[in-house]
């Protein structure tokens, strides 16, 4: 049994294939992690939900931004974007299965005490621990999965609070926990969270810092899988920190990590999706 962590699909179901045909993966004896975006921009969007859920307990995801968005539309909260090439999801007739599947998705999946890990889709703020961090996922999740969730798609955008306080309720605090969840790239020094700048940290404003550099003990506890943010390719981290989006959809390439010897996987993308 092999466990296997693989970053963004994007909707690029092949090069998914390929790594998965690399490693022999086996479903009734292996297991497979996706750190979320299972959609956009890719041209498989379609066949990436389908296949991931038709894995059942052998795959798990954490839920993106591009998946948060996708419910968002399915429910007419917002409008399909045309880049996103989502259009046949919307035409499936497992549409409505798919959504209500992807909606029971959770943030943040904590295998630390068996395994030593804890994967998101962006990272864990730095003002939290992992009891803090598996809580705020859990209230996100409550209301995706049995609330009134249209609501809270719909209220999910936006930048503020940028900075954490106990004391936050209601929307707010449900949005800053999205937005560190599955948007978060850099922080001031503060801590604050910043959204604009998407550059490699080499090339970011000297006033941001990437989220897994600032002061958290428990960014030295654990050992933290992440997707989102392609351009940290070959960004040096710390030992336990793990990035996993290698900007499959921009061109570049699908990596994976099998768990047990630490051992990566990549798979070239077999066509340009953007530009």
């Amino acid at each position: 049994m092999a466990t296997y962590i693989v970053g963004d699909l994007q909707g690029c179901f092949d090069e998914l294939q390929l790594l998965l045909q690399q490693v022999n993966f086996n479903p009734t004896q292996d297991k497979l992690y996706l750190v979320g975006d299972l959609v956009a921009r890719g041209d498989k969007s379609l066949e990436c939900l389908r296949f991931v859920k038709s894995l059942g307990s052998a795959a798990q995801t954490v839920l993106g931004n591009h998946d948060l968005h996708l419910l968002a539309t399915a429910y007419g909260i917002k409008k399909v974007k045309e880049k996103d090439r989502v259009d046949a999801i919307f035409s499936a007739p497992d549409f409505a299965d798919l959504i209500f599947w992807l909606r029971q998705q959770p943030l943040l999946i904590d295998r630390s005490k068996e395994q030593g890990f804890v994967i998101t889709h962006a990272g864990i703020s730095p003002e939290w621990d992992l009891a803090t961090a598996k809580q705020c996922a859990h209230e996100v999740e409550q209301v995706l999965q049995n609330g009134d969730y249209q609501t809270l798609l719909a209220e999910m955008y936006g930048d503020q609070p940028d900075h954490w306080r106990p004391t936050l309720t209601g929307i707010e605090r449900l949005r800053y926990s999205i937005n560190v969840f599955t948007r978060m790239r850099f922080c001031f020094h503060n801590k604050r969270l910043e959204f604009a700048c998407k550059r490699p940290p080499q090339a970011a404003p000297d006033d941001l810092i990437p989220w897994f550099e600032l002061q958290n003990p428990l960014y030295q506890q654990v050992n933290l899988l992440f997707g989102h943010w392609a351009s940290l390719i070959n960004y040096p981290t710390a030992k336990n920190i793990y990035p996993l989006d290698t900007g499959c959809v921009w061109g570049n390439k699908m990596t994976m990590l099998r768990w047990e010897d630490k051992q990566y996987f990549t798979q070239p993308a077999v066509k340009s999706y953007i530009g």
